[in-house]
């Protein structure tokens, strides 16, 4: 009954059927046209779905949260980042219910120390948790606050996603590098950056959440490069999707990337920390156009005052988890 809000999503193909010289000139006026009419509008305004009672650890409350996933049933889990929990919004529920967590920062089997990210494996039918402070990768199984099973161990884990096989991926924010872990590793297999620190194609620095698509290609929030990198399975280096153009606020420019998606297009949506708005780019376009957040940081419906984790639910609605404004967001889709 899940969705996961880092899904595999194949991208659209354009059939190249051979066409005769007299149809060139209209194919090429009609295909640009149909890409640029697929590009998905949405309300300026967002409707808060969950937080928004200032900051506390109230159940109606939630304190710098970070990342979502949403369910099929809209249900919102969101990684409560400073009340070191998870908590369940349901559907136009003005409170949340406690999932796991919540009592204080610490390694118990109840407890969370900063978790950063949650995902749904299928497979397992269970949650997996970056549970940071405690240099973790959890397996928590819903209706059992207590059974926590740790997956891995000493890693400063930041992003997590998974793919169509099941294997899990994990950005290491501390050793600039995402690694595969199949069920039983122990090492894991790398995947992207371990080159060091840097800002060379084959490096990372700092990276932060992460996205699987279906052909296997891992997009990757570069943060402290403000850029996000498409790694193509099995490749040694990976290729610039958005920014890249040094820390800014132009639309060729990302500031603090964290949040990435990629709908089933191809187009990627990017959560553009410090310049408060979301951001859409199409691969190999030079720029990219604001999606929301056009009206500087603040608290109004409008606003947003650092964006972190994104998702799409599934109608194609867009979720941004508005962490400094203690709120989860939600811009409808504009029906075309």
């Amino acid at each position: 009954p899940y969705k996961s809000n880092h899904s595999a999503i194949s991208t659209a193909t354009i059939s190249s059927n051979p066409v005769t010289t007299n149809q060139i000139t209209t194919q090429s006026q009609i295909i640009p046209q149909q890409i640029q009419a697929k590009k998905n509008k949405f309300q300026q305004s967002a409707i808060t779905v969950a937080g928004g009672n200032i900051y506390g650890e109230e159940l109606n409350q939630l304190c710098n949260p970070v990342a979502i996933f949403i369910d099929n049933d809209k249900s919102i889990y969101i990684a409560d980042f400073f009340n070191h929990r998870i908590v369940k919004w349901k559907l136009n529920s003005n409170t949340s219910e406690l999932i796991t967590g919540g009592n204080g920062q610490g390694n118990q089997n109840n407890q969370l120390y900063w978790p950063k990210d949650i995902i749904f494996d299928k497979k397992n039918n269970s949650f997996i948790i970056s549970d940071n402070g405690n240099k973790r990768v959890i397996r928590y199984f819903d209706q059992n606050q207590t059974n926590q099973q740790i997956l891995i161990s000493n890693i400063k884990c930041w992003g997590l996603t998974i793919d169509k096989n099941g294997f899990l991926y994990v950005s290491d924010y501390e050793n600039h590098e995402v690694r595969r872990w199949k069920q039983g590793d122990k090492q894991g297999e790398l995947v992207a950056g371990g080159n060091g620190q840097g800002n060379h194609l084959n490096q990372l620095n700092g990276p932060s959440y992460i996205f699987i698509d279906d052909d296997y290609s891992l997009y990757i929030s570069d943060c402290l490069n403000n850029r996000v990198m498409k790694w193509k399975k099995d490749t040694k280096e990976g290729v610039i999707v958005a920014g890249g153009n040094g820390q800014g606020k132009s639309l060729k420019q990302l500031s603090r990337p964290y949040g990435v998606i990629v709908d089933h297009l191809g187009q990627i949506y990017v959560a553009d920390c410090w310049n408060c708005r979301v951001m859409r780019w199409c691969e190999g376009d030079d720029e990219g156009d604001i999606v929301v957040g056009r009206n500087g940081h603040g608290n109004q419906s409008n606003q947003l005052n650092c964006p972190r984790g994104l998702s799409f639910d599934n109608e194609e609605n867009l979720y941004v988890v508005d962490q400094a404004n203690h709120r989860i967001q939600k811009y409808e889709k504009i029906l075309n």
